[in-house]
């Protein structure tokens, strides 16, 4: 395993307070360690079974986990080549990818068409931009290359997206407390909001879509795929 490559924001450090700094997925680096459990309680178990549904329609090859964090999808990658990318130091720290870059998705620090697939899960709410990053992961993927995301949102029914948001309000905020770490899930509750649902975000992009459901409880998980003509 190679050790960690800074390219961007590689110096950025927890603070001594506990604002939390919500830029490119980094309001998570204090609780690394905890993440992925935190993660596998709160989606009943179900979040590597997301991952591998996404993975299983990527190519072979060479691989960029987008947001690869500390490494949870690692076990669904199978013989691919992967290059972790994340902007938390501390999260990359607990990957066991053979390559892991310190970088963001709006700048990716990788030559044009240099890789097969890019993969990335629960990730596209904490980007500064979805459209530059989809721009630049369609500058590095080679021609039929891949882009699979899982992300959360809210369900796609107004009825069913109010009872979403009330119950996710006061769980995430309680989870977070227990784990020591209330301002992320928060964030996290609140993250959900951001973005317009993934039938619009991927609706125009310069990547074609090749396929998008809906997963999870009330359908507050999705999948997408797109690919490089």
């Amino acid at each position: 395993m190679e050790p960690l490559s800074c390219r961007r924001r590689c110096a950025r450090t927890p603070g001594s307070t506990r604002s939390v700094d919500v830029s490119n997925g980094s309001v998570f680096t204090d609780i690394a360690g905890k993440y992925d459990r935190i993660n596998r309680l709160l989606s009943l178990g179900r979040d590597q079974a997301w991952r591998r549904k996404v993975v299983s329609k990527l190519p072979e090859g060479r691989l960029l986990d987008l947001g690869g964090g500390t490494g949870a999808a690692n076990p669904v990658f199978g013989d691919r080549e992967v290059v972790a990318l994340d902007p938390s130091p501390e999260m990359l720290g607990l990957n066991t990818a053979d390559r892991r870059v310190v970088a963001v998705g709006e700048g990716l620090p990788f030559a044009d068409d240099s890789f097969d697939a890019v993969f990335s899960a629960y990730v596209f709410r904490n980007l500064d931009s979805v459209t530059r990053t989809v721009v630049e992961v369609a500058r590095v993927l080679r021609p039929g290359g891949r882009l699979g995301v899982v992300g959360l949102g809210r369900p796609r029914h107004r009825v069913t997206a109010a009872i979403h948001r009330a119950g996710s309000s006061v769980v995430l905020p309680v989870v977070g407390t227990l784990a020591g770490a209330r301002e992320e899930y928060v964030y996290l509750n609140r993250s959900l909001d951001k973005l317009p649902p993934p039938e619009v975000m991927f609706a125009d992009t310069p990547l074609r879509l090749v396929s998008l459901w809906r997963m999870g409880p009330l359908g507050f998980v999705y999948g997408v795929v797109l690919e490089k003509d």
